[in-house]
């Protein structure tokens, strides 16, 4: 089957939402979204992207928080997104932490955007990836697509504007 499909990818923590004040962020309260995020997202949407979530979540495998307040959290944002407007197709999280195990799917690996090639049909000359983090972009460059870094908790207008021209 032919990959025919356009893609943006984001990090959450740091890109979507603010982490200011928290290096984890899985309560509702803390959840805050960055400026403009929103109105970017919407305007990827509107232009025909499927709209992707990559994030790590060490906290997990650190006995921090849980799968469910992960899903909880992810809940919640996904109905602020839809309440605008914006759908985001599908959330892939790492819940493993190198410090406690290895595995194969945590950032900076390739590992969740490659299975989303696979499993939406995308068309990786047509996939871009937004993150704060340096393992954003290696995650991005290994799979094959676009990785565009951002200044954590900022407006990134502007590579929404080179993405859409």
């Amino acid at each position: 089957m032919e990959s025919t499909h356009k893609a943006v990818f984001f990090d959450r923590d740091g890109t979507i939402n603010s982490d200011i004040g928290h290096y984890y962020v899985y309560k509702e309260e803390d959840f805050v979204f960055n400026p403009k995020v929103i109105e970017n997202m919407k305007r990827l949407y509107d232009a025909g992207y499927i709209l992707f979530v990559v994030t790590n979540q060490g906290g997990v495998a650190k006995g921090l928080y849980s799968c469910d307040d992960v899903e909880k959290l992810h809940s919640f944002m996904l109905g602020k997104l839809s309440d605008a407007g914006v759908y985001i197709k599908d959330i892939f999280y790492c819940p493993h932490h190198e410090s406690v195990k290895k595995c194969e799917c945590r950032k900076p690996s390739p590992y969740f955007i490659n299975k989303a090639v696979e499993d939406y049909q995308l068309d990786r000359n047509n996939c871009y990836f937004i993150g704060d983090g340096d393992r954003d972009i290696q995650a991005a460059e290994a799979a094959g697509i676009i990785g565009y870094k951002i200044e954590k908790n900022t407006d990134f207008s502007y590579i929404i504007d080179k993405i859409l021209k």
